[in-house]
């Protein structure tokens, strides 16, 4: 199956990454002078004169550039003294505009800048040395625009407000091209500086119409969001989210079981997503609603894609109150049915009947199990309304092989849920009922959201009847790693009859990449007694229990949206097809404009 947008746009975080400490890009911005001023020096010394290098001006160059006969380029002073200038100075004017910007990435930029004023200067010698005062010149342009335009995207969107530090570096250098050449440098030097900063700016309308266009928003902006995002916590993407938002109405099945004086439990499946990422949107989700409920509250991964994801944290809200709401005047029921196992195909359904209602958890083990769209979801539940008037259908996302498109309606793998779904169902309906007993725990963990573990740590929920233990054991986390399931299981069915791992597809593990899932940083044989241990004690936890369902009508939901996320990727994926032809055409008409002004100009 060929990957889906939203797979390709998850991909697009191989180009994010971490800037160096400010220490190391200082140390090689000194080092860069150092070896320029080094190659001179050895040049000074091989002359028989006084000791100034003799760089002879042509007559083309002397009313632009009326330099001595003779003089001393300086690497310090031309390229290492502006870019400390830069780094020192960039971070505080971009904070006092009310913007974010790390000592990290003011030097990274710095240094990064550097090294292009460095080869494009030094181009010259390719073509003549006594140009060198003009590469000089091109290259303090071509700075200034390419920090324009990075400024842009990683601190503030409004270009005006951004002119000022990103003229930083190339102002101090055309006070040194003014030191060390003449003081008409600075003319030229300015003339290219509008010619490269036009350059750039129509580089970057270029880069935000396509999503401007499509969804309203900026797309520099959004970056700068998610920017701030990483590096304080900000939740400003939740702006943008609302704005390319919609309305959605969707059921929410949930068992609850009272249990006497011990404390009640509920086991809540909801069909929104946990994401996009971190804190953001919906992505901490289960903690929310697990800390929303009086009752012990198992959170469980519903049928839902990334289109589900809420657009803000606040609309969690909504969900609690049609929680609240569905416990009112519930019908408890003392018998339950044993639990059953039906596969189909590649699916397999762990499967049990609670007083007139049914849980229904899916796995695609050993296969990748990914997002299931809820429409599937949504004929599984309306197919055994038959029956059932409550039908919970659990995506227990327990088998990640690599980033993967969602389950959709009417495909194979589609086909094989829902006939797995009605196997068990038949299964369920003919299951006599017993008296029962529930056990509950949770364990925290010692693994960080990093590490693949989200907040809640472990969760079980564990049934007896007719001599019958099931165990549902729930891992806040996002997916599990290929094989660790089968490890978990093997063990666990030493303690139980029938048992099923799940995790609640939370994405506040997820910051940048939305590969991050149980056992990929922590191996399974390390956090496994966590999960042996929750099971004991959910074991000694076992109590009779009475169980009543009721499906919640989760309203006025506002998530991404149906397709937005493809149609989002899709958008992304054509604008990189473009910026690189885009970028080299803007360089090639500045570098072709300077040109022109300079022979204007001599």
């Amino acid at each position: 199956m060929s990957q889906g947008h939203d797979v390709r746009l998850g991909q697009l975080t191989k180009y994010i990454f971490t800037a160096p400490t400010w220490q190391r890009s200082l140390i090689l911005i000194i080092l860069l002078g150092l070896i320029i001023d080094g190659a001179n020096a050895r040049a000074w010394l091989s002359l028989p004169s006084s000791g100034i290098i003799a760089f002879p001006v042509p007559d083309l160059l002397s009313d632009l550039f009326p330099l001595p006969e003779k003089f001393l380029f300086s690497g310090t002073i031309a390229f290492t003294i502006p870019a400390i200038a830069a780094f020192v100075l960039t971070k505080p004017i971009i904070e006092w505009s009310g913007k974010t910007m790390t000592w990290n990435r003011s030097a990274l930029l710095a240094l990064a800048c550097t090294v292009f004023a460095v080869i494009i200067t030094l181009a010259s010698i390719a073509v003549s040395i006594t140009h060198l005062p003009l590469f000089y010149a091109i290259s303090l342009g071509f700075i200034f625009g390419l920090r324009l335009f990075v400024l842009v995207a990683i601190a503030d969107y409004r270009v005006p407000w951004m002119v000022l530090p990103a003229i930083t570096q190339s102002g101090i250098g055309i006070l040194a091209g003014m030191l060390l050449f003449s003081s008409s440098f600075a003319i030229f030097a300015l003339v290219l500086h509008l010619v490269f900063g036009l350059g750039f700016a129509i580089l970057i309308w270029m880069i935000e119409r396509p999503l401007k266009k499509a969804f309203k928003i900026r797309g520099l902006a959004f970056i700068n969001a998610f920017i701030a995002h990483m590096t304080d916590g900000s939740k400003g993407m939740e702006d943008f989210f609302r704005e390319i938002g919609e309305e959605i109405f969707v059921p929410q099945v949930s068992f609850f079981f009272r249990r006497g004086k011990k404390k009640s439990v509920m086991f809540t499946v909801p069909n929104l997503h946990p994401g996009p990422m971190g804190e953001i949107g919906g992505g901490n989700l289960p903690k929310i609603l697990h800390e929303s409920m009086e009752d012990e509250t198992l959170v469980a991964h519903g049928c839902a894609t990334h289109d589900f994801n809420l657009v803000s944290e606040s609309e969690s809200n909504k969900v609690i109150a049609a929680l609240k709401e569905s416990r009112t005047n519930l019908a408890y029921s003392a018998g339950t049915g044993r639990s059953a196992i039906v596969t189909v195909g590649t699916v397999t359904v762990l499967c049990q009947k609670f007083g007139d209602s049914v849980l229904l958890v899916t796995t695609r083990f050993p296969h990748r199990t990914e997002d299931v769209d809820f429409s599937i979801g949504s004929t599984i539940m309306a197919e055994g309304h038959r029956w059932f008037p409550h039908v919970a259908v659990v995506d227990a996302h327990n088998c990640m092989t690599d980033l993967s498109s969602p389950v959709l309606l009417a495909t194979l793998t589609a086909q094989e849920y829902q006939k797995a779904a009605m196997d068990a169902m038949e299964v369920c309906r003919a299951a006599p009922l017993h008296p029962f007993r529930i056990g509950v725990s949770q364990v925290t963990v010692p693994y960080t959201r990093e590490q693949g573990f989200g907040d809640l740590g472990i969760q079980v929920m564990l049934v007896e009847a007719d001599g019958q233990k099931t165990a549902y054991i729930l891992i806040d986390g996002n997916n599990m790693a290929a094989g660790v399931r089968e490890v978990i299981l093997k063990e666990v069915r030493t303690l139980v009859d029938n048992a099923e791992v799940m995790t609640t597809d939370s994405h506040v593990v997820n910051t940048i990449t939305g590969k991050n899932p149980i056992g990929l940083n922590v191996q399974v044989e390390e956090f496994l007694p966590h999960i042996m241990q929750a099971v004991r004690v959910a074991i000694d936890d076992l109590t009779p229990a009475e169980s009543a369902a009721a499906t919640a009508h989760c309203e006025h939901i506002v998530v991404f949206g149906s397709n937005r996320i493809s149609q989002l990727a899709s958008t992304v994926n054509a604008m990189l097809v473009f910026v690189a032809p885009l970028s080299l055409a803007m360089l090639l008409l500045a570098f072709l404009l300077s040109l022109v002004a300079y022979a204007v100009m001599v």
